[in-house]
């Protein structure tokens, strides 16, 4: 049990995916800019996420144990299918919401993470409960960088910034200073 929650602890904060492997950047500086919108993209990929755990456990256990050279593929096709099935979940349940993502909701199928979580998954050994909390850790690791950045972001709306920092660049600034507060999370790992 404790080992499942190191897991879950350390890929949440210490291993995050996107401020300390910089995996799933797109919706982090794309759908940022809104605590909302932020909290429902994180929603999307923690589902995805967490399916996408399954699927592979699934796949490395029972299919692909004699054809280990197809699961890159195998984990691209569970992928793109896993966000079909959410981006028209999301049309039918919330128009609002999918005009809100826009873009940002069938680029979850190339979200870098996604495909992360299903090969570090795999190269690590994890069995079903360690690839669950691993999927869990995961996605609250994403939401954690979301809902920051754009608390963040909502925030310096309402200030007065010069004008040579508005912008990207400043979102830029932000994450790495985003970046480098969780990086200072890796000294957990020694202790």
């Amino acid at each position: 049990m404790s080992e499942l929650i190191w897991i879950l602890i350390s890929t949440m904060v210490v291993n995050n995916f996107t401020l300390a492997m910089f995996l799933g950047l797109c919706p982090f500086m794309g759908v940022s800019s809104r605590v909302a919108t932020a909290l429902r993209m994180s929603a999307a990929n923690f589902f995805v996420l967490v399916i996408t755990s399954v699927s592979v456990w699934f796949l490395n256990a029972f299919v692909l144990e004699r054809a280990p050279y197809l699961r890159l593929i195998a984990f691209i096709v569970v992928i793109a299918s896993l966000v079909q099935v959410v981006e028209m979940a999301i049309k039918k349940l919330s128009p609002a919401l999918f005009r809100d993502l826009g873009i940002y909701l069938p680029l979850i199928t190339t979200n870098c993470a996604i495909l992360g979580l299903a090969i570090f998954q795999t190269n690590r050994g994890y069995g079903f409960l360690e690839g669950l909390s691993f999927a869990v850790g995961a996605g609250l690791g994403l939401a954690l960088a979301l809902v920051l950045m754009a608390s963040i972001r909502q925030r310096v709306e309402l200030s007065d910034v010069p004008a040579v920092a508005r912008g990207m660049g400043l979102v830029l600034i932000i994450a790495a200073g985003l970046s480098l507060a969780f990086m200072g999370f890796a000294g957990l790992l020694s202790a």
